[in-house]
This record gives C-alpha cells, sequence and structure tokens, in this order.
C-alpha cells in the first residue's frame, strides 16, 4: 500500500521521538475529578491537538502541564533533544518556562499599557543572566544581552506581522493582533515547546487562517512543536497531525483528524452524551 505525504510525515515526527510524554496525570478539587489518568505524548517536532466539549479538562490539562496546578497522580516528562529528561510535576511555571516550555492563555494576558516591542522584550530578556545590579550598572554584558533581546523582540514582531505596530501600546491593538502578540511574547522566551489554549477564540474567518498558516511556520520554519486546545475543526483539521480527544477529563480517542473524527465515542462526546456521562461532574 502506497503511503501519503501527510502519513510519511507523521511517521517521520514518532520516530523522533516525544518531546512531552504525560501519563495517568489526575487532577482532584476536593471531591470533583477534573482530569482522570490521563496519558499524552507530544512527538518532536508535531502539532498536536487537544479538543473536547466545553467542561472536558482541556484547560485542566494546560494547567498541569505548566505548573499552574499539580496533579495529585500521574507523571509529566520533557525531554530534551540530548535524551535528558525532566519531570514537571511540582515545579514552578517560571521553571517549566526555562526548561523550553511556553504557553498563551484563553484570555489574553498582555501589559496593556506597553509596546508591543516591550511586551516581547520583557520575555525575551527572562532568560538574562545579568542581575539588577548589572543592568542598574550598564555593564558590557547587560547592555549586550538588552540589544539581543531587543533583535530578538523585532525579529519575532515580523515574523507574526506585527513589525509595523513595534510602537503601539499593547491595548490599543485589535483583538486578533493582540492575540499574535501573545504568541510572539510566548516564542521569546525560546520555548521548543509551545502551548496554545484557544487561539482562534473571537476572532473573525480571515484571522482564523493567517492563524493556521502562523501555527505551520512556527512549527515549519522554527523548529518548535505545539499543542493546541482549540474549539474551530477547521482550523484543527488543517493543521494538526494528531488529535486527543477529552471528555468529562478522560481521554476518549487519539488518532489523526480524520479518525478521530469518525469515532463513534467522540461523535457521542459532541452530538449528546448519555444520562449516566452527563451526570457527572468535570471542570474546564
Amino acid at each position: 500500500m502506497t503511503t501519503t505525504l501527510p502519513e510519511r510525515k507523521a511517521a517521520a515526527r514518532t520516530a523522533s521521538g516525544p518531546v512531552l510524554e504525560a501519563s495517568g496525570v489526575t487532577l482532584r478539587f476536593g471531591g470533583l475529578v477534573s482530569l482522570s489518568g490521563v496519558d499524552l505524548t507530544v512527538c518532536r517536532g508535531e502539532i498536536h491537538a487537544v479538543i473536547g466539549p466545553n467542561g472536558a479538562g482541556k484547560t485542566s490539562l494546560f494547567n498541569s502541564l505548566t505548573g499552574a496546578y499539580t496533579p495529585q497522580e500521574g507523571r509529566v516528562l520533557l525531554r530534551a533533544d540530548d535524551g535528558t529528561q525532566h519531570s514537571l510535576l511540582g515545579r514552578k511555571p517560571h521553571h517549566i518556562n526555562r526548561l523550553g516550555v511556553a504557553r498563551t492563555f484563553q484570555n489574553i494576558r498582555l501589559f496593556a499599557a506597553l509596546t508591543a516591542l516591550e511586551n516581547v522584550k520583557v520575555a525575551a530578556e527572562s532568560s538574562s543572566r545579568s542581575g539588577p545590579l548589572g543592568i542598574m550598572l550598564g555593564l558590557p554584558r547587560a547592555k549586550a544581552e538588552e540589544r539581543a533581546a531587543e533583535e530578538r523582540a523585532q525579529r519575532l514582531l515580523a515574523l507574526l506581522g506585527l513589525d509595523g505596530r513595534a510602537d503601539e501600546t499593547a491595548g490599543s491593538l485589535s483583538y486578533g493582533d493582540q492575540r499574535r502578540l501573545e504568541i510572539a511574547r510566548a516564542l521569546a522566551t525560546g520555548p521548543r515547546l509551545l502551548l496554545l489554549d484557544e487561539p482562534a477564540a473571537g476572532t473573525n474567518p480571515t484571522e482564523k487562517r493567517d492563524l493556521a498558516a502562523l501555527i505551520r511556520r512556527i512549527n515549519g520554519e522554527l523548529g518548535i512543536s505545539v499543542l493546541l486546545i482549540e474549539h474551530d475543526m477547521p482550523l484543527v483539521t488543517s493543521v494538526a497531525d494528531r488529535v486527543t480527544v477529552l471528555n468529562f477529563g478522560k481521554v476518549i480517542a487519539s488518532g489523526s483528524p480524520s479518525a478521530v473524527q469518525r469515532d463513534p465515542a467522540v461523535v457521542e462526546a459532541y452530538l449528546g452524551a448519555s444520562d449516566t456521562n452527563s451526570s457527572q461532574g468535570e471542570t474546564r
């Protein structure tokens, strides 16, 4: 049987090994189970989407992977290119970011009073090795790091199509531009895995098409693996190599976009669950 180009591409990425492995992740809030034994593997170089109905546990999963929440059970491993691995559970969000994981948020979190350039530059400077004293004294190393951060910020704004708005305050930008600016800020930290939490929320059809192209560029040109939460299925099917489906905090399907769309459990989750399932509680 002939192997198609998308299949060869997915096989090559799987063969390159995982960048993130989550297994048995269980998160409880009192008596409420938000995630129950969730397994998720993101392969190096792939775009992986997480979908599911409202309240399925998608954002809870992102928060568990990035240190905002600490699951009571399971493990989350981040694998570096040299084969070393780091356990992410129990680490603070800024530690996880320094290990190479960046994220955006469902609700945009920009510094509204700062310019677009300043927003990205702040993130680019997060890995600076110069302490406050070196910055205050204007030492050569501190100055060099500041120049490098500004150059990186300018390049990312250009990549995101925002170079013409570098000096505008973030709060004055359109909603779509604010979404792109938040992605630029996340990229400025130098991640190898980028988590996007509903990046198409509130955008118009043209902005969605531009976003799909941007995600593919980030993945292809920058070589960054992408984990994506999204409700817009045309966007998901146009960019994702693999899809994992959550419902009531559990994984109910995982595979290619076309296979997942045909899965009876996925169809049931989106079109109406059974009385037994609908009586269960779950958070976002």
